[in-house]
């Protein structure tokens, strides 16, 4: 009875199937299409290029951890460079360096130890913002973090909200790093073209 039931309804799903077009009349079935600016709204809206200044607070021990460690290779404990070490953030961005300061946003995604001979960091980020009229607006990092350089260049490689197609690159400067607890403050000045 069971069997019969099950093959029922899965004819039933593959009649419904066949009979639903799998594209709108819009895309007329092609995979692309080319469409102007216009149509998502940028008819006559120049590019800008914004400057965006914040610290960025990674607290790695303590009670109010804001990055952990969730993964790390078989010698990833015995590495100069803890090469292996993946950490998961969800780091505050402040205004000024303090970290009662206000804060405008968090650093949310994950970073990896990726370089055997020095400390690099891949990032993986997005820098979410909930102050000012960049509420609810993102910018995305990928990049390599060189920490012991004195400034470090990532690429800004998209966004969302007022930053929809962004594109540019964040300066990463060190202000202060707890040797003890390994918790670090980051000043990033942040150069972004968009819409």
């Amino acid at each position: 009875m069971a069997w019969k039931t099950f093959t029922f309804f899965t004819l039933l799903a593959l009649l419904f199937l066949t009979a639903v077009p799998l594209h709108t009349a819009k895309s007329r079935g092609s995979f692309s299409e080319t469409i102007s600016p216009e149509a998502l709204g940028f008819f006559n809206r120049p590019e800008k290029l914004s400057h965006l200044h914040f610290y960025f607070h990674d607290i790695v021990s303590g009670p109010n951890r804001t990055a952990v460690r969730v993964a790390e290779g078989p010698t990833t404990n015995d590495s100069a460079t803890l090469f292996g070490l993946v950490a998961m953030a969800d780091d505050p961005l402040t205004a000024g360096p303090e970290q009662s300061s206000k804060l405008v946003g968090r650093a949310q995604g994950m970073y990896a130890s990726a370089a055997m001979s020095e400390l690099g960091l891949l990032m993986i980020l997005n820098f979410v913002f909930e102050a000012g009229k960049y509420n609810g607006s993102t910018l995305s990092v990928l990049g390599r973090n060189a920490v012991f350089s004195g400034v470090r260049e990532l690429p800004i490689v998209g966004g969302s909200g007022l930053f929809r197609f962004a594109r540019g690159y964040a300066e990463a400067k060190t202000h202060k790093v707890d040797i003890e607890t390994g918790n670090a403050v980051v000043q990033y000045d942040v150069y972004v073209f968009h819409y």
